[in-house]
């Protein structure tokens, strides 16, 4: 597609003033990308993986962002624009699934060998349906596709493919925000778990286990705080864009619940994991019971050990 003369960047709201702020945002994933992979490697766990992936996307779609503003020209390339939104967009999926994740992580430790709360009524199927990774999973790349579709469509130049683009963004950004409320929902049953198993992490020295349940909690209002804003501004893309809003009510959540996983001890490692299952095994073979509390937490970069069943 050629470029013309209409600046799609000023005309969706991307200002020229913002070009400060995309630029620190862009800095600042280009630092959580490198904290990620190191922990990949020094403390392997799932979540490192998806928010390595989520911080390199952020740190692309913030410098295409910055570009977008800092140019008079850029944003006459429809698609520089269309790609800037696409990445921002489909790249929420790296930090959603990566709560999610570490949420039923969480829940599988504090169950595993037990049989999981059994709720009333309607809230049983709606637990069982929230706890299931796959469906959790299709839904989010449900989403990523129909957000790639829509940027595609909404470049072309075609009215009716843009509008039918449009409405497929509409969809993709609503399943997101309807996933960021199951996850608020998945941390309330594994806050009620906790407090049922007793492994509530009091006596634990890091403040990843001692208050975990809280920076979940925290992680999960961040996340409906973003997709909310998003959802409450589909009809005026202008509005979505505006940094006053933009940046404080899209931009900073999402940032803030990255830095969250960094709590020492709220993200527990692929050792740690692997070792409460066999905890749970010996259990449940007669061997003795066990408490997330007894685990020995270590610090990033340290092989975990833990401390035997009491």
């Amino acid at each position: 597609m050629s470029s013309s003369s209409i600046n799609y960047a000023r005309e969706e709201g991307i200002a020229h003033s913002e070009l400060p702020a995309a630029i620190v945002f862009a800095g600042l994933y280009v630092l959580l990308l490198s904290v990620f992979a190191v922990l990949i490697f020094k403390r392997p766990a799932f979540a490192w993986r998806f928010l390595t992936v989520f911080s390199v996307v952020r740190a692309t779609a913030f410098t295409l962002r910055s570009v977008l503003a800092g140019s008079a020209t850029a944003g006459t390339n429809l698609n520089l624009f269309v790609a800037e939104s696409v990445i921002y967009g489909v790249g929420f999926f790296g930090l959603l699934y990566s709560a999610y994740t570490l949420v039923l992580d969480r829940d599988d430790m504090v169950n595993s060998g037990k049989e999981k709360r059994q709720l009333p009524g309607p809230l049983a199927l709606f637990s069982k349906v929230a706890r299931t990774r796959i469906l959790v999973r299709a839904l989010l790349m449900g989403a990523v596709v129909l957000g790639i579709v829509a940027g595609v469509k909404q470049g072309d130049s075609d009215s009716s493919s843009q509008a039918t683009g449009n409405s497929l963004r509409k969809v993709s950004i609503v399943i997101f925000l309807v996933v960021s409320c199951m996850l608020l929902f998945v941390t309330l049953l594994l806050a009620a778990d906790e407090h049922r198993s007793g492994a509530l992490y009091e006596v634990a020295p890091t403040l990843g286990r001692r208050y975990g349940v809280f920076m979940l909690f925290a992680i999960a209002a961040l996340c409906i705080v973003r997709e909310a804003f998003l959802v409450a501004t589909l009809g005026n893309t202008q509005k979505q864009n505006q940094a006053s809003l933009f940046y404080p009510l899209a931009a900073t959540p999402e940032l803030i619940a990255a830095l969250l996983f960094l709590v020492p001890g709220l993200v527990p490692s692929k050792l740690e994991m692997d070792a409460r299952r066999d905890q749970a095994r010996g259990a449940q073979n007669g061997r003795g019971a066990y408490s997330m509390s007894t685990m020995a937490p270590q610090a990033y970069g340290t092989d975990s050990r833990f401390a035997p069943p009491v």
